[in-house]
Order: structure tokens, then sequence, then C-alpha cells
């Protein structure tokens, strides 16, 4: 009466469930969040071994009807400009990549809310491979914790000669402190232009990652700025570099490990 075939009716009887047919994938997907757990779905898809690769649609299904999906929380920024300080040109012109190591540099300041007061942070970052190269926090957003992110980013990973470093048109980074640093060092210095965030987009989104993915889902307000360092140290040093994949790399490899492999092809050319 329906016209189904005999032969057909049976093997569908026979023929597992969605759920079923799923259950290797799920499983996967549910051991990659707890190994990445601010992963985005496309980056959890491009996660799976080869055998359970699958569609965006079908792994946004599967996540969302499994609780795997993440929530979005997005900062806020706290430059204050210094009206009377000299500025300098924007050499970035939201340019953000670069070919090779210690050519392009970004900088910012964000804050955090601890127990014993507020902590700033001051990092670095190298638009070659998206690599936090060095990191400062303290209890004030005073020149002298730029100057020290700076100067670590530098004594480990070098640079070369006139590296750009880009940053907003905060008075810490237009100081005659930062920028003696700067002209000691062998920098030339680029500045976005005032209240324009996407003008340093590079180093925002870094600080959009690590508060999501990391400080608003530790209760910072409990812990001292110290807790909160040794938690930022190792997220950036033992996870960011090192195994977090990343968007804005040629196979999304992590900042260190596309440094690496950058490092290991250019060594026979050098010879």
């Amino acid at each position: 009466m329906l016209g189904v075939r005999r032969e057909g009716y049976y093997d569908f009887l026979k023929r597992p469930t969605r759920s079923e047919r799923d259950a290797k994938l799920v499983s996967a997907l549910i051991t990659i969040r707890e190994k990445h757990p601010d992963y985005g779905t496309q980056s959890m898809i491009d996660e799976l071994p080869l055998e359970l690769k699958c569609s965006y649609g079908k792994g946004y299904r599967v996540c969302r009807d499994n609780g795997l999906l993440t929530k979005r929380r997005k900062p806020r920024s706290l430059t204050k400009a210094d009206p009377n300080a000299q500025k300098s040109e924007d050499l970035v012109n939201r340019e953000f990549t670069a070919e090779r190591p210690g050519v392009k540099w970004f900088t910012d300041i964000t804050e955090i809310v601890c127990k014993d007061g507020k902590s700033y942070l001051c990092g670095i970052l190298d638009g070659f491979d998206s690599a936090l190269l060095g990191f400062s926090m303290a209890d004030n957003m005073r020149a002298e914790l730029c100057t020290a992110a700076l100067m670590n980013a530098a004594n480990r990973y070098g640079h070369e000669e006139d590296c750009i470093i880009h940053s907003d048109r905060g008075s810490q980074f237009t100081s005659n402190l930062f920028r003696g640093v700067l002209e000691n060092q062998g920098f030339r210095q680029s500045m976005g232009r005032t209240g324009v965030c996407f003008d340093n987009a590079k180093m925002e989104s870094f600080f959009a990652t690590l508060k999501t993915e990391l400080v608003y889902k530790l209760p910072t307000s409990q812990m001292t700025r110290e807790q909160v360092r040794l938690k930022i140290f190792s997220w950036i040093e033992g996870y960011y570099n090192r195994c977090r994949r990343h968007t804005a790399n040629i196979g999304k490899l992590p900042p260190l490990i596309k440094r690496a492999k950058y490092n290991q092809d250019i060594l026979p050319t050098v010879a």
C-alpha cells in the first residue's frame, strides 16, 4: 500500500539510529572539548581524526545537541591617550602579518581585577606567527610595565633591525621612557588612530582570546595578583604558544610550532 519494497523495509529496521551512527563522533568531540575548552566548532572539526571528519553543519548540530558549544564574552578597552604627546605614524595600516619573525610586533595593555587590587598586563605579539613573545604584569600601568614586556620579548627571541612595534596612542607608549628604549633597541614606532581599536586588532584579538578562554573562567576577584600571573604564564607558555591551533597560521599551526618549522626550513638555505 505504501509502495515500499519488502527488502528496503527490513533493511530500514536493521539500520542504526542517528545517535548510534554518531557515537564515535560524539566521543571524539567530547575528548577534544576537554583538551581545548574554548575551541569553536570549526576548530574542533579540524582536530578530528580523518575517519571522523564531517561537515560544519553536522559538527555544529552534534556539538549543540551534546552541550559542546561555547559562549563568548567581549572585553573592554582602557586606553588613555596623552593629547600633548608627540605622535608616531601608522606603519602597519592594518597589515598585521609578517613574512619573517622579528619584523613586526604588536603591544597593548589590559586590566584584570584581583583580590588584592587591579593587575595590569602588557604583552608583545609577533605578526609572523601570533606568538606572545613576552609580557609583564604590575599593579599599575605606567611606562615601566610596557618597557619590561618589550625587553622580555627582545631578550628571549631577538628581533631584526628596524623592527616595527605597533600600539595604540596610550600615554605609556608615547612616553619618553618607552621611546628611549625603542631607540636604544633599534625599533621603529608605529601607532594606530585614537579611539580606533581595529588599527591594533591583532593585539586586541589576543586579549579577547586570553580573557574568553582563561580569565573569565577564573574567580580572579578571589585570587591574588601572583596567583593570576602564574595562571596566565602557564596558559601562554604551556597552551597558547605551543598547543592551541591558530586560524591565522597556514595549517592552523600553534604559534611556536610554526616558528620552529620556519627555522627548520630556512637553515639549509642559510647554510
